[in-house]
């Protein structure tokens, strides 16, 4: 093989590929995506229906410590970036749906990571949402999902079938909405700019002196 050829080889990591082999065969049919990024990190996307099951099976295999679970709202934002300067031309947006690692088929899905303690290996599950924007949860098998179900069913509208308990953490009861999606209008960077496009606000009184001055 020529130095041309090693140089254009892509990068394997075989401890990674070896994991991934091993959870792929244990969930089987469940696994509808899956990454191995090199000396870094692994992806599955699982199938809603097998969601539970993933996390059991993970489990036996030794990915024991629960790290975090969110939502993901892959809707492009309608009212553009906050970076955007508002005194130019609102630029042209692709509206397209792009779910990232492992792919997906819904504009939600739920996303967790889970590790085997006292290695580096950890494995990132997504899930894609359907409309009745519900999936199982976790509780009853990483306790640590807990508090994580509940905070993603207050800011995403995700439910979790089982939950013992889906309060909210932050905000009023009768909080009509979910702030993490993103069609949610964060009022004040529609009434004021992000901060770090504009000028500095004159203090109070400055615009006087500036008149008085002229």
């Amino acid at each position: 093989m020529s130095s041309t050829d090693t140089a254009t080889e892509a990068p394997r990591d075989e401890r990674r590929d070896g994991e991934m082999a091993r959870i792929t065969a244990a969930l089987g049919a469940a696994v509808l995506d899956s990454l191995v990024k090199p000396n870094d990190d692994m992806w599955i996307r699982v199938s809603a229906d097998a969601w539970r099951t993933t996390g059991e099976t993970l489990k036996s295999l030794g990915y024991t410590y629960f790290c975090f679970l969110s939502g993901i709202d892959w809707l492009p934002s309608p009212f553009g970036k906050g970076e955007d300067d508002p005194t130019e031309p609102t630029p042209e947006r692709d509206s397209t749906i792009k779910q990232g690692y492992t792919g997906g088929a819904t504009r939600f899905q739920v996303i967790t990571r889970v590790m085997q303690p006292f290695t580096s290996l950890g494995v990132n599950i997504k899930v894609d949402i359907d409309d009745s924007l519900a999936i199982d949860s976790w509780c009853s098998v990483y306790a640590g999902a807990n508090w994580h179900e509940r905070e993603t069913h207050e800011m995403f509208g995700i439910g979790f079938n089982g939950h013992p308990d889906l309060r909210n953490m932050y905000l009023p009861s009768d909080f009509e909405g979910f702030p993490l999606r993103k069609d949610f209008p964060l009022l004040a960077r529609i009434v004021k700019p992000w901060p770090g496009i504009v000028d500095v606000e004159p203090l109070p009184g400055d615009d006087e002196e500036e008149g008085e001055a002229s």
